[in-house]
């Protein structure tokens, strides 16, 4: 059975703002805030390739 770490990114209250309006102001700051958030780098490196994909192309994400 694999131990998956868990990060607070699944559960992140701006993370959720973000998913229900992204163009509100917390969407916003939330959307620039994981451009340099170690803790939203190690929860997608630790990500599989497919969801990975899927988080690049749910934020238009392209780093790491």
């Amino acid at each position: 059975m694999e131990n998956k770490k868990t990060y607070p990114c699944e559960t992140c209250p701006m993370r959720a703002k973000h998913d229900k309006n992204p163009k509100s102001l917390a969407g916003k700051f939330w959307r620039w805030h994981i451009n340099f958030c170690p803790g939203w780098k190690a929860y997608f490196t630790s990500r599989s390739e497919e969801e990975k994909a899927a988080l690049r192309e749910k934020y238009n994400f392209h780093k790491y």
